[in-house]
């Protein structure tokens, strides 16, 4: 059974299988990043950019900015949560508030494929 990923709200939500999982208003903690120069960025997440897929994760790109330095701009790729049973849909996303490393690695797999 296929799992269906989408944006919503103009990049306000994720949604898994036509339930709205993660929002976009979370502090989200960097770590090893290139986002600013912060050490550890102290990111507000303010909007979806870009969803992918490396089964069995989601994974996505956040527009916001750090708290601490004020620096905005868009994340390298942040894991989102993970489809946990693709049969029944079940989807575990992650804390934001544990502590997160970007990666620069471009996707493979848009949601729509």
């Amino acid at each position: 059974m296929p799992t269906s990923v989408h944006q919503l709200d103009d990049g306000a939500w994720l949604s898994v299988n036509d339930t709205r999982r993660i929002n976009v208003s979370d502090l989200w903690w960097l770590a090893r990043h290139d986002f600013c120069s912060c050490r550890m960025a102290d990111f507000l997440a303010e909007g979806f950019v870009e969803i992918g897929v490396d089964h069995p994760n989601i994974e996505g790109r956040i527009a916001g900015q750090c708290i601490e330095c004020g620096e905005s701009g868009v994340t390298d790729w942040l894991t989102l949560g993970r489809v946990i049973d693709p049969e029944r849909g079940r989807f575990l996303g992650v804390d934001p508030e544990s502590v997160h490393v970007p990666d620069r690695r471009r996707r493979l797999a848009s949601p729509d494929e």
